[in-house]
């Protein structure tokens, strides 16, 4: 068997370096323009909101993160002033998790930066290669999270 370093690198570890390498470049960008408060962490709520609010669970749905988790990163978010509980017009027993004027604003900064990181990889790999790329990770990812479970 060949030590661990001489193999190549399997989904997971290339996965983990996409994430991690993605973040790393956003949320220093973010930082510099004004959201130094966030991290990595807070992207399972943050990079699922919709603009008119979303319940916790569907995040948690979204982001396959558990909704405890979803629920104390939503507590911090809200500490911070990036998002506010509102009633669900829908379900007066349900809560909507709402952006704030500051959690639009960072949500619109990434929006831009993402846009710029993937249309430098567009840039060298080609638009229609890019798009391949993205549309063959979409179906591997959501296969895998079917074959996985919730």
């Amino acid at each position: 068997m060949p030590e661990p370093a001489a193999r190549p690198p399997d989904l997971g570890m290339l996965a983990g370096r996409l994430l991690f390498a993605v973040q790393r470049e956003l949320f220093t960008a973010l930082s510099a323009e004004g959201f130094s408060d966030l991290s990595p962490r807070h992207g399972a709520v943050l990079a699922y909101l919709e603009p008119d609010g979303s319940r916790a669970t569907e995040l948690a749905r979204r982001s396959g993160r558990r909704k405890q988790v979803i629920g104390a990163m939503v507590d911090e978010l809200e500490t911070l002033g990036y998002v506010e509980r509102r009633p669900d017009p829908g379900d007066r027993r349900a809560k909507l998790v709402c952006p704030t004027a500051r959690g639009n604003a960072m949500i619109s900064a990434s929006t831009r930066i993402l846009a710029e990181l993937e249309d430098r990889h567009a840039g060298r790999l080609g638009r229609a290669e890019y798009e391949r790329f993205k549309r063959t990770l979409a179906e591997v990812t959501e296969q895998q999270r079917v074959y996985a479970g919730p």
